[in-house]
């Protein structure tokens, strides 16, 4: 009989999974949020994750559960694990990733590298943090904020009055998470995966650029990284997962300082926008490696194909007319580009799709991939 995988979520990240398991011949199941996730093709479920009773009753057709993403309420992964479900990663983990004022003070306690940050309950907490560091810094809701949302940059204590009352609204011991505005020269981004067993594996560190809080491309390997930074990041990848019990894939995102210090943005559990790349360009993709990761299998090489992989979100796409009406011209004019969209209708801002282009040199093929992207974005 198949080994059986069930994700939660309906998400694109799901439906990446799909080719990766019908590869290594994996019953993959998803439960779906609704008929037009992206992962519909696999959707053997639909209902609310937060339901206790709905993901039992999915949890009970796979060996192990797993996820598109982190929102999944503690009670419920809690439940599923007294129920006897194999949930990877589990809620302890799950946890870290759900709410950034306790990734913040878990990163804090193992010691490593985080910029200067606080909770924050009020304006003259707020006040005083900015006081204390040079008058900006960045506050940031602690759950469910993602792809900028949930973020913003401050000079003054009332820029985030909505969000206090919001907090106290909500009752008991709410707070925001403020930090430093930390002097970076460019975001990273660093991969690993981790099985139950404790065998961990690294992809090379990539190099991101955000457009207004989004992902907008990734280079793979990062360059200028080879040795002490590329080192660094993996040995703080590589602790998180151990230290937290990370199963799956884990991406950690950092910063670079104009005075070369590393320091971690943010935490994800899953596979990651920033590995998409590892499809074209590594020898075991994220999605596949993840798979590998909550079955206790063991897991791929993780080695790049070529010197350089670039990936190009596909953020909005047609103002006029389908995805499909643009395929044969770029399809003509970059037969070497990887196209991967996500049945997802253009809209502003959202991501569609993306491509990768892989290659000898780095500039060559940034332009590539950029110019073969072009083609679906008015």
């Amino acid at each position: 009989m198949a080994l059986r995988v069930g994700v939660i979520g309906g998400g694109q990240l799901a439906r990446m999974m799909v080719p990766a398991a019908v590869e290594l011949g994996i019953d993959i199941r998803v439960l779906a949020e609704g008929p037009d996730m992206s992962a519909a093709i696999a959707a053997t479920a639909e209902g609310d994750y937060h339901d206790v009773e709905t993901v039992l009753a999915f949890a009970r057709q796979v060996d192990v559960v797993t996820f598109d993403h982190e929102h999944v309420p503690q009670d419920v992964l809690r439940a599923l694990v007294d129920a006897g479900v194999a949930v990877r990663p589990g809620p302890e983990p799950l946890a870290v990733a759900q709410d950034k004022i306790t990734m913040r003070t878990r990163l804090t306690e193992l010691g490593l590298p985080v910029p200067d940050w606080a909770a924050v309950h009020d304006q003259d907490e707020l006040r005083a943090f900015l006081a204390d560091h040079g008058g900006r810094a960045v506050v940031k809701t602690p759950r469910g904020g993602y792809d900028g949302k949930g973020v913003r940059v401050v000079s003054d204590a009332s820029d985030v009055d909505d969000w206090f009352i919001a907090t106290a609204e909500a009752g008991g011991d709410q707070a925001l998470l403020v930090e430093e505005l930390v002097p970076f020269t460019r975001e990273l981004a660093q991969s690993v995966a981790r099985r139950p067993s404790g065998q961990v594996v690294a992809w090379p560190l990539v190099e991101t650029v955000q457009r207004d809080g989004v992902c907008a491309e990734v280079i793979a390997p990062a360059p200028d990284s080879a040795g002490r930074i590329a080192d660094l990041t993996e040995s703080i990848a590589v602790r998180i997962a151990e230290a937290l019990g990370v199963t799956g894939v884990l991406a950690v995102e950092l910063f670079q300082t104009d005075d070369e210090r590393i320091l971690i943005n943010e935490l994800a559990m899953r596979p990651h926008n920033t590995g998409h790349w590892t499809i074209d360009g590594a020898t075991t993709s994220q999605f596949e490696q993840h798979l590998r990761a909550v079955l206790d299998l063991p897991l791929g090489a993780t080695g790049a194909f070529a010197p350089a992989s670039v990936m190009i979100n596909v953020l909005g796409g047609p103002a006029d007319g389908d995805l499909a009406a643009r395929y044969p011209a770029a399809l003509e004019a970059f037969p070497e580009a990887k196209y991967h969209f996500y049945g997802k209708a253009p809209r502003p801002g959202r991501k569609i799709g993306h491509v990768t282009v892989i290659g000898d040199d780095v500039d060559d093929v940034v332009y590539r991939a950029r110019a073969a992207a072009a083609h679906f974005d008015d």
